[in-house]
């Protein structure tokens, strides 16, 4: 019996260890799946899919919004004491203020929280951008960008400070002594006197981001250092034509807007050489 059944044995452990082209290609899906799962995102150092992608910019979005409703909701409370202390630089002037709708000076509170909000959660949306970005930059970047967004915002910092302390007030001086000896006395709305503040903010914000953008330019090789100091001489020129333009028809202002800008301009193109010089002495190394 033994001898007889042996046969069937070695045939049937035969089977057994024989594989099937479909066994093979069950193995192989097998192999596919765990690999998948084992490439999926763990954490911030590793390869995120898109849906975490997508998971982690809502989160950031979100923190951002957060932020921006609750700055909201405290700068509404404070808004009232924002607009008089606007309002007191004209005053200063001899501005009188009117408002010539109902609920004209309703919304100018709005707007004014509305650009106070924007100004607080700056830091936090640079933060949010920061660390939404970390995980895909080099160990360098991830110093330099923090940097960056910090210099950007001090940049623009002084840009209102300069426009709010030298600037305005040689504005509102020229502008209000239009009116001497002309029997005219000037009532200005508080929805224009704001709205022009808040123009010159930005605009002045703006500009002094001058250093931080070229340097962002020359890191990606969209302006050279070459190029800054070769039309050195036009930009001097362009920049006295936009202090004409932006300021009273007076040369003291002209000079007072104009020296500041040829400054950041000089400023930036030593930011820019200096950068410069490391990238190469890295590339050398």
């Amino acid at each position: 019996m033994n001898k007889a059944n042996q046969p069937v044995g070695d045939h049937l452990n035969n089977l057994k260890k024989e594989k099937t082209p479909v066994d093979d290609n069950l193995n192989n899906l097998n192999n596919l799946n765990s690999a998948g799962k084992e490439k999926e995102p763990v954490g911030d150092n590793g390869n995120m899919g898109v849906t975490e992608h997508l998971r982690e910019l809502r989160k950031r979005l979100l923190i951002c919004l957060g932020a921006f409703v609750i700055a909201l909701l405290i700068g509404l409370y404070f808004s009232r004491e924002m607009v008089l202390f606007l309002l007191e630089l004209g005053e200063k002037y001899d501005y009188n203020f009117i408002y010539i709708a109902p609920q004209e000076l309703l919304l100018e509170y709005f707007a004014v929280d509305f650009a106070f909000a924007l100004c607080v959660i700056l830091p936090v949306l640079f933060y949010e951008i920061w660390a939404f970005l970390k995980p895909g930059l080099t160990r360098r970047e991830k110093i330099l960008f923090p940097l960056a967004l910090l210099f950007g915002t001090l940049c623009a910092i002084l840009g209102v400070f300069f426009a709010y302390k030298i600037l305005l007030p040689f504005m509102l001086r020229f502008l209000i002594s239009l009116s001497d000896n002309s029997g005219i006395q000037a009532a200005v709305s508080v929805q224009n006197y704001i709205s022009f503040l808040l123009t010159i903010f930005i605009i002045f914000a703006v500009i002094f981001e001058l250093p931080a953008a070229t340097l962002l330019l020359t890191r990606f090789k969209i302006l050279k250092v070459s190029w800054m100091k070769k039309f050195r001489r036009p930009v001097i020129v362009l920049i006295f034509f936009i202090a004409a333009v932006i300021t009273p028809p007076d040369i003291v202002s002209q000079i007072m807007v104009a020296i500041p800008l040829i400054g950041l301009y000089e400023l930036s193109v030593i930011l820019c050489s200096i950068a410069d010089k490391f990238e190469r002495q890295e590339k050398e190394n």
